[in-house]
């Protein structure tokens, strides 16, 4: 009785975490929706839902089992043991796995074909993505045995802010640079275009409920009632609106700046939100929001790097400062819980970054040699709305006969 007690609710703490994962994919779609021009919209809410799907059919049949060994090809009087909780930590799990396709889409909006982009997210979601998460997360190849060997603690990265958020955002970097800028966005005199964004609030929408959710990301990541911790919940807030404040003053009052504060808190937090100070958590997301902000600018005006949403500064970069700052601020000297290494962290970090750079190099890569990954001039020139979908988000045009 105890041990079905026990089940259930550890099926209902996960079942949850996952059901606020999920809609956390509905922050993707609004964030980019409301970033992107309006002949955009369609084509940015159509991405995150296919996409999604996608990944699901992916991760069930392949990419679950290379990273845990786990497949469900049995009965389903087998599965529904111990209340069925197998699946629905797979169930939770896919969330995570699903944000990498969700992260891209953002950098590569506006330009992107759509039929080769579903495909690269089986490619990633099944193949690249459960590759690092296995070694982090099951140590696979024994990844974890030899970090801990060399340098006495174990990779920890308790909620994904390497292995989810990093990882998404170095796999976006060679997609966005394989498919190159939108056309008319810098010009030969160095001149930089403005897309600014095409709806706040829908903007603001979709920041909101990606931080609401990231509550079931993070503290739902003990994945048992057992081992919950109000430590990882306070932590995420604290990262969360020092984020928030620090691109707010960094970013001299720009909303789109100010809504992906919170998130670049959040990313950075993921990885020892188990372990820090509220005070730790607090600088680590002051800094988190610091630095997107910085290379946000940095990546669009002076390098004239066309990522639309920030995917790699908020993302790859928040991610992999959220990596190493497991390392800095669980230290017990910085008031953390401790049991890290910052070698470890560092090492981690790095393995993470490597492997997200060459798998979305050899997709994406792959994908423009074989089949061709970006729109033509016309096309990209009417947008992506009307030209993959047939309908725009605004049909007055269409409709008002």
């Amino acid at each position: 009785m105890v041990d079905a007690f026990k089940s259930g609710s550890d099926v209902l703490f996960i079942l949850l975490g996952a059901i606020m994962v999920l809609a956390m994919h509905a922050g993707f779609a609004f964030l980019e929706l409301g970033t992107v021009r309006k002949k955009n919209q369609v084509n940015a809410l159509v991405k995150i839902l296919t996409d999604f799907s996608v990944s699901t059919i992916a991760y069930f049949f392949i990419g679950y089992g290379i990273a845990y060994g786990v497949d469900f090809m049995s009965g389903a009087d087998y599965l529904v043991q111990k209340n069925g909780y197998d699946l629905v930590k797979f169930f939770f799990l896919l969330t995570f796995a699903a944000a990498i396709p969700a992260i891209v889409s953002g950098g590569i909006a506006e330009r992107a074909r759509f039929n080769p982009q579903l495909g690269a997210t089986f490619l990633l979601v099944g193949f690249v993505y459960p590759f690092f998460e296995g070694m982090a997360w099951n140590n696979n190849f024994g990844f974890q045995d030899w970090i801990n060997a060399s340098f006495g603690a174990k990779f920890h990265d308790f909620a994904g802010s390497v292995v989810v958020h990093a990882v998404g955002g170095w796999i976006a970097l060679p997609a966005v640079l394989l498919l190159g800028a939108r056309r008319g966005r810098y010009h030969h005199d160095g001149m930089v275009a403005a897309h600014p964004p095409s709806s706040i609030p829908f903007l603001a929408l979709g920041a909101w409920i990606l931080t609401v959710g990231w509550f079931g990301f993070n503290v739902m990541s003990a994945q048992t009632v057992e081992a919950v911790s109000g430590l990882v919940a306070v932590n995420s807030l604290m990262a969360m609106v020092g984020g928030t404040l620090a691109a707010l003053f960094v970013g001299k009052n720009d909303p789109g700046f100010i809504h992906n504060g919170p998130l670049a808190g959040l990313v950075a937090v993921c990885a020892g939100s188990d372990l820090m100070h509220p005070v730790g958590a607090l600088a680590t997301g002051v800094i988190a929001g610091t630095l997107f902000v910085i290379m946000f600018t940095i990546t669009q005006n002076k390098w004239k790097i066309d990522d639309v949403l920030g995917v790699w500064p908020l993302h790859g970069l928040c991610g992999a400062w959220g990596g190493i700052a497991a390392g800095i601020f669980g230290l017990r000297a910085f008031g953390g819980v401790g049991g890290v290494s910052f070698g470890a962290q560092l090492v981690g970090t790095l393995a993470g970054i490597g492997i997200a750079l060459a798998g979305g190099a050899i997709v994406y890569g792959a994908m423009k040699l074989a089949v061709g990954i970006r729109l033509d001039a016309e096309e990209e020139f009417n947008g992506a709305d009307l030209s993959i979908h047939k309908i725009s988000a605004t049909a007055e045009r269409e409709t008002s006969w």
